[in-house]
């Protein structure tokens, strides 16, 4: 502890360090007084009922990258969320347009004009879903004790042009806020951004947990209870931090060379593979894309009993959603480690530089070995990316085994018990997303600023080794 606090102190030591430190949590500050400025024309306590009713769809996704600003629908209703869209849109285009592909491999110079291409497909996704979300509003409506009542005081064509404009100008201002934050602030501004919108919810996650507690919901095993989540949202954390610390170091020996007269080459050195090469982004894929049917429902409001019952049968939560989720997660695991990682062009690139891996012969051979190991590291992340997701929602709301159709669901529901099927209960805050961002995005600004201490010759967060994080 006093390791830790001696670190936090040699922060504000360093002159550059404290001013950056400061100005990235004053960037945080702006966005977060955002979350108190409505758009108009909106109910806002007729909206927060709809999210309600509505949860699993679109509008819980992108009310968790918002920081809740979406429940309120503030100025930052979108959030981040067109930003990271328009970020993996151009990444994998990258594969599919040679001039993309070339501006990516052209270092400073490419790297600003597929930041600008960002940022232009961000406003128009932007533009695209606030007209989206503005045309919805319009036409739903909530039952409350006064009949059904509409979220939108004054629909029209001002009211989509208002929102059109609000949300838009609120999305490129949080994309400018995090761009200064990574340029002059500590770490990435948009994770950054993203990890303030998330925590912000965790005082009201400890007083729910606070009011069972006291109200004594879970009976004599309230005490117990209590216990058994703290325990398991440590090692959920805990195991988070490990795998997503974790790789696989192959060997790469280079041979000796002679440039001019110079010796060069003949050291060993390492290919490190992370475990979980996709971080975050195919559990991101899979919520998006499993959200699409309960949006259409939420849009269409279904009418047939059998829409309504295949509807249901895929919503949150339920056995069918938590396959399909499941598969999904590690379909893009591979799918997207596939599409950034080349073993055939680092093989060939090692060969080059005259670099091979012992006992294994450069070129084809080198690719193969390559593609083995990581088709079993990207298997084993995508499991952990998974039960990562699952535990959370577990916890939440159940497996629901006993909703399965005929004599199946019947026998869980007489054979399991309640708190499998059902879940603990709990208003657990933490999402299976949100935990891997907010850990992952700690786990990188600690390390950025443990090597910012290490350095200018200062004590850092620990005594021995290196602070590594997700792309340490």
């Amino acid at each position: 502890m006093d390791r830790f606090l001696n670190a936090i102190a040699n922060i504000f030591r360093i002159p550059d360090l404290r001013r950056r430190l400061l100005f990235t949590l004053g960037l945080l500050a702006v966005y977060r007084l955002g979350a108190f400025i409505p758009t108009p024309g909106i109910n806002t306590e007729l909206l927060q009922q709809l999210f309600e009713q509505g949860r699993g769809s679109v509008l819980g996704v992108l009310d968790l990258f918002s920081g809740g600003n979406f429940r309120r629908l503030t100025i930052f209703a979108l959030g981040i969320m067109p930003y990271i869209t328009a970020s993996i849109i151009l990444q994998l285009m990258t594969v599919v347009f040679p001039y993309l592909e070339r501006l990516q491999k052209e270092g400073e110079l490419g790297r600003r004009k597929i930041t600008q291409y960002t940022r232009y497909l961000t406003v128009g996704l932007a533009i695209f879903q606030s007209m989206t979300i503005s045309f919805t509003l319009m036409k739903q409506t909530v039952d409350s004790t006064g009949g059904a009542r509409a979220l939108v005081y004054h629909p029209g064509v001002g009211f989509v042009l208002m929102t059109i404009l609000t949300l838009t100008t609120g999305t490129a201002f949080i994309m400018w806020l995090g761009e200064q934050i990574s340029e002059r602030g500590i770490g990435n501004g948009m994770s950054l951004i993203i990890f303030a919108g998330i925590v912000v919810g965790l005082p009201r996650a400890i007083e729910d947990l606070s009011r069972k507690v006291v109200n004594n919901d879970w009976g004599n095993f309230t005490a117990i209870a209590v216990i058994v989540l703290l325990v398991v949202m440590v090692a959920v954390v805990a195991f988070i931090v490990l795998v997503e610390g974790g790789q696989r170091r192959i060997p790469v020996q280079y041979a000796k060379r002679v440039v001019g007269r110079r010796m060069m080459g003949g050291q060993m050195t390492y290919l490190p593979l992370r475990v979980n090469a996709g971080g975050v982004i195919p559990p991101i894929f899979a919520s998006s894309l499993l959200t699409i049917p309960q949006t259409l429902a939420l849009l269409f409001q279904a009418k047939s009993q059998r829409t309504q019952d295949i509807f249901r049968a895929i919503s949150w939560g339920e056995p069918l959603y938590t396959l399909l989720y499941v598969t999904l997660i590690i379909g893009f695991a591979f799918f997207y480690v596939g599409i950034v990682f080349n073993p055939t062009e680092l093989a060939d690139n090692m060969r080059k530089h005259g670099g091979f891996i012992p006992g294994i012969r450069p070129g084809r051979n080198t690719s193969e070995h390559v593609s083995r190991i990581l088709t079993r590291l990207t298997f084993v992340g995508g499991v952990y990316l998974a039960l990562v997701c699952l535990i959370p929602e577990w916890m939440i709301a159940g497996l629901k085994l006993h909703h399965l159709y005929g004599g199946v669901g019947i026998w869980f529901d007489q054979h399991f018990p309640r708190w499998i099927l059902d879940g603990l209960g709990v208003t657990f805050y933490f999402g299976g997303t949100s935990l891997l961002i907010v850990v992952g995005v700690a786990m990188d600004t600690v390390q950025q600023i443990e090597a910012q201490l290490v350095m200018r010759n200062y004590d850092g967060f620990v005594k021995k080794g290196r602070l590594r994080g997700r792309r340490g």
